[in-house]
């Protein structure tokens, strides 16, 4: 389900509680937000186990998720781990997923749900 009950899409910021980059990916998410104007539910969500990071299917820490999916174009599966991330962005290597993947998953996300109707 793309919407919240409150017509907001829903983003996710896996985490564990000690991830150094994970001030930086809440920053971009948020600036993506007040960009795009998209209604958004941003939840940080601490993972600090191994079981759940398998079980959230955290790719690393900060993993951000729209709509249940990873917003880094290249994730494509792989090893769940509370390890670092590094994510491979047109700037290079960084420790936080690139503003315009950001944006293009939460216009996405609002786009689908305005074109079935679940979304105000």
């Amino acid at each position: 389900m793309s919407a919240t009950t409150d017509g907001s899409v829903r983003v996710e910021i896996l985490a564990r509680a000690d991830c150094e980059t994970k001030g930086m990916a809440i920053a971009v998410v948020q600036r993506a937000v007040d960009e795009t104007g998209v209604p958004a539910r941003i939840d940080i969500v601490e993972v600090s186990s191994l079981a759940q990071a398998k079980k959230r299917r955290l790719l690393g820490s900060p993993t951000v998720l729209v709509d249940g999916r990873d917003v880094d174009p290249g994730a494509n599966g792989g090893e769940f781990t509370l390890d670092d991330r590094v994510y491979r962005t047109d700037r290079g290597l960084a420790g936080w997923p690139d503003a315009s993947w950001v944006r293009d998953a939460l216009l996405r996300a609002v786009a689908k749900t305005t074109s079935n109707g679940n979304h105000d």
